[in-house]
């Protein structure tokens, strides 16, 4: 009896459980039934929010009449201008002006009419649009982030992220975090921080590593997406993945913050200094094209605002980890994507507003010479024995230590690209080339040996017109004093050309070179010496001209001071 009533114990907490197990499966079928049903009420919610979000962005109601609606420029009062004024040496902006407007402001369609008729894929990949900020003014912040999600389908804008560089304005902190949660409750826009200051390159590096759409989207923290900006960027890479794609860039007036639609046809080039310049659209694409929406083929990319298959993006090789903060970053990914196969491109239908700003608004970590450095670090690894033009610009780097650069030669290698040759001569052929025989005749100091004065453009501003120096000849230990004479007889400098009526003692200009001869048109006799102006058949003169003067032209003499000599002659 004893051991039938002890067996009979050992039994029943087997039973007891064996109901509270069908208890739980029971409650959790009816639980997670609830759930799931709670998920997809919520999910269709959200679903419903997006699409109502983009719908409402083109009803009347949504077009208000406040403070620069319809990209209208703000115009302050006189007490409220000297005070924007006054905060514009520290923010490069207008920030009155700026905190007047909506975060979610109304801009005009400027887009070309033949845009407005195309149709695209409905199967286009989804984008994440990665934004980096530090310090950024709370208005232009959030407006970029409000024109991404509003103009953009909601079907294929996977996310926004905003990424923090580290900023240390106390609006950028809880009562950021607390905004977005507030006003993109379905998520779309996320806030990704890091723990230092990593600067522009790295920064976007870990933003482009946080995303996980099918094309990553980079845009500045002071953009304006304009109407159907998305939708261009991302069939162009479906079309074709190994296209590094940009939108046409509207200019944001930094002193009104009007929108002003001038997103022009203009290419990207560069400096030999490795600085970015931009270009008219060169004959022979304007000539491949067909239409105003065809895409174009562009040299280099300013590099603030680009679109790339995120998989080819790093199969390419991402941004340059070994480079610091900014600068140059832009000129590598172009001359890299360019040259291992595949294509940097505008697309005109894209439009996007930016803030111009003269200045930064914030310091950079370190204090260095982030882009000579840089930019040292790309010529070295893809510009191969054109290396040396941008020494002439920066001899103080010689020896310098720019880090490890063998995985980028390793990268160069395995992805099997082509030479910077190869680039010149087929991606950027309109580029000049100072000392190649094939563009010029001769080139290096300009001298005169009597006086010792050199031409010299006296360090001034290359892309604004300027009275021509002359300067103590530094024995070729400056780049102002490089000079080429061209096959097309022009006297000149890398963009700009010594141009002049030639009226006697006129003081020639170094103007942007137009290649018709004309005014800019000169003939060096290295026999003579003379430099003579071929359509008034005036000499280059130095007379009564001393170090730090302007160089004129006067009635062919044969004196000393229309005498010189060139560096180089090929």
């Amino acid at each position: 009896m004893l051991l039938r009533c002890f067996g009979r114990r050992r039994r029943l907490p087997w039973t007891y459980l064996l109901i509270l197990l069908v208890i739980l499966l029971i409650g959790y079928h009816f639980t997670s039934h609830s759930i799931s049903k709670n998920v997809q009420t919520l999910t269709d919610e959200f679903k419903e929010l997006k699409q109502r979000r983009y719908t409402n962005r083109k009803k009347p109601t949504w077009r208000g009449s406040g403070p620069g609606e319809n990209g209208a420029a703000v115009i302050l009062p006189p007490n409220e201008k000297a005070r924007a004024d006054e905060l514009f040496k520290k923010e490069a902006f207008n920030i009155i002006a700026s905190d007047k407007i909506a975060l979610d402001r109304t801009l005009p369609d400027v887009r070309h009419s033949e845009c407005k008729n195309l149709v695209y894929p409905k199967d286009l990949p989804t984008a994440s649009v990665v934004v980096i900020f530090h310090n950024e003014a709370w208005s232009p912040l959030l407006r970029t982030a409000h024109s991404v999600v509003n103009r953009s389908p909601p079907e294929y804008l996977h996310e926004v992220i905003l990424l923090d560089d580290f900023s240390d304005r106390p609006e950028l902190g809880e009562k950021l975090e607390k905004y977005v949660a507030k006003t993109w409750p379905d998520g779309v826009v996320k806030i990704v921080r890091v723990k230092q200051r990593s600067g522009l390159i790295r920064a976007r590096l870990a933003g482009a590593r946080a995303a996980t759409g099918d094309v990553l989207i980079f845009l500045d923290s002071h953009c304006e997406a304009g109407e159907n900006w998305l939708e261009p960027l991302l069939a162009r890479i479906k079309e074709k993945r190994t296209a590094i794609v940009c939108p046409e860039i509207d200019v944001i007036d930094a002193h009104t913050m009007g929108y002003n639609g001038v997103g022009g046809w203009s290419v990207g080039g560069f400096w030999w200094s490795l600085h970015f310049s931009w270009r008219p659209m060169p004959k022979h694409e304007q000539q491949r094209r067909k239409s105003p929406t065809d895409y174009i083929r562009s040299p280099t990319m300013a590099g603030g605002l680009f679109a790339a298959d995120r998989k080819y993006f790093f199969e390419v090789g991402g941004y340059d980890p070994g480079m610091d903060v900014w600068g140059g970053e832009n000129l590598e990914i172009s001359f890299r994507v360019w040259m291992c196969g595949g294509s940097l491109e505008f697309i005109p239908c894209s439009r996007v507003g930016h803030i111009f700003r003269a200045s930064h608004p914030y310091t950079f970590p370190g204090k260095k010479d982030t882009h000579g450095i840089n930019s040292m670090r790309l010529a070295e690894v893809w510009m191969d024995e054109y290396k040396r033009l941008f020494y002439k610009h920066r001899q103080d780097l010689l020896g310098k230590n720019m880090g490890d650069i063998q995985d980028r030669l390793a990268l160069r290698k395995r992805l099997k690209c082509k030479s910077f040759k190869w680039y010149l001569d087929n991606v950027y052929p309109e580029k000049f080339i100072p000392d190649e025989t094939s563009h010029v005749a001769a080139f290096g100091m300009v001298r005169n040996p009597s006086k010792n004065l050199c031409l010299d453009t006296m360090g001034k501003d290359e892309k604004i017109v300027f009275d021509m120096g002359v300067y103590s000849c530094q024995g070729g230990k400056s780049a102002s004093e490089i000079f080429s004479l061209s096959r097309n007889d022009e006297l000149r400098r890398e963009e700009g050309c010594l141009d002049t009526t030639g009226k006697e003692g006129e003081r020639v200009k170094l103007m942007p070179c137009h290649g018709m001869k004309g005014h800019q048109a000169w003939k060096h006799d290295k026999t003579t010496g003379t430099i003579i102006h071929t359509s008034s058949g005036k000499c280059l003169d130095v007379t009564d001209v001393k170090s730090g003067d302007s160089v004129e032209v006067r009635q062919c003499s044969g004196a000393d001071t229309q005498k010189w000599e060139m560096e180089h002659y090929l």
